[in-house]
Parts: C-alpha cells; structure tokens; sequence
C-alpha cells in the first residue's frame, strides 16, 4: 500500500491526527522542504514554510476531500504557502537587501575565482531558478517532483493544455539560455 493510500485510509478511519501528521512529515517532509525552496531560494524560509504547510494540513485534515491524491492536495497547500511568502514586504524587503550585498561581493570576485565555483550542475539549477515563477513551477514539479502533467493541472489549478505549454516554453527557455552560456550540448 502506497503512503499516499495509508493517508487516506488513515483519515477515512478517524486514526489519531498526531500519527497521521507524523507519518506525513516523515514521508513529505525532505520533498516538500525542496519544493518551497524552488520557489523562496532561501533554506530558513523553506524550513518554516515547510513547518507551517504541516501546520495547515494538520489543521485541515478532515476537510480532505479525497478527489486527488494526498500528494497533489499537500504540494497545493505548499505552493501557495510559497507564493504568498512570494508577495510578502518582508520577502521583497529582503530581497531588495540581499541584491544590493552581492552586487558589491560580485565586484569583490576575481573573474576565475568565479569560473572556478561552477559546474554543470549549479549551471543547470540557477537557469531553471532564473525563470519566471509560471514556468519553473511546473519544470520542477514534472522534472524534480515527478509529477504527471495531469497532477500538476490538479496542483497548480490550471487546464492541462497551459500545463504543456508552459512546460514546452520552459524547455524552450532553459536549452535557449544554457546554448547562450555555451553549455546547451552538454545538457541536450
């Protein structure tokens, strides 16, 4: 039996909340933390988003409607978590802040300390990270989350064909940006 189907039937059968939440934590927690930092890029923030998306599912748990997976129904809670961190003063605040410190530590940088820190990897995740929130959302979801399209429709709360879409853009995006960086062969 799935995890997600021990979710369901556990709150189908009134199981105490407190182990429900526990065995979600145990099995959502790590995935969910990456998630709501593909969004915040901010490991602190994730971890209290995190904290808070478990606080809301344990809050919610009896209005789980059981009409998509347990998956989708707690990965909706956290992106929208996110996305209101997103909107947050504080976030732009911060943001704002943190744009000004590393333009002058970029200045600091020698130019092959710099190519010296890269590879292919970070190269990867920081143009996924460089596009907007509509596209990497759902290249994360399909590709780090593995997420049919259909389950991130039911996610993200948008048709499939938009799903698609932006997922083929957002390839588009990424092969078109990584080809300017001179890495595009590597990554196909």
């Amino acid at each position: 039996m799935s995890s997600d189907d021990y979710v369901k039937r556990s709150i189908a059968d009134q199981v105490d909340r407190a182990l429900v939440l526990e065995i979600i934590m145990d099995e959502y927690g790590t995935v969910l933390k990456r998630l709501i930092y593909s969004y915040v890029n901010d490991w602190n923030a994730a971890s209290d988003l995190t904290q808070d998306t478990f606080i809301t599912v344990y809050e919610k748990l009896e209005s789980f409607q059981q009409r998509s997976s347990f998956k989708t129904w707690i990965f909706t809670i956290a992106i929208n978590k996110s996305k209101d961190y997103l909107k947050s003063w504080h976030y732009r605040n911060m943001v704002m802040n943190e744009n000004f410190f590393f333009l002058k530590k970029a200045r600091e940088k020698d130019p092959e300390a710099s190519f010296l820190e890269r590879d292919e990897h970070q190269e990867l995740l920081k143009t996924i990270e460089s596009l907007t929130v509509k596209y990497r959302e759902v290249f994360l979801l399909h590709y780090y989350q593995d997420l049919s399209l259909a389950e991130i429709s039911e996610t993200l709360n948008i048709p499939l064909s938009t799903v698609k879409t932006r997922l083929y853009r957002g390839q588009e995006k990424v092969k078109k940006l990584l080809s300017a960086s001179g890495r595009g062969e590597q990554h196909g």
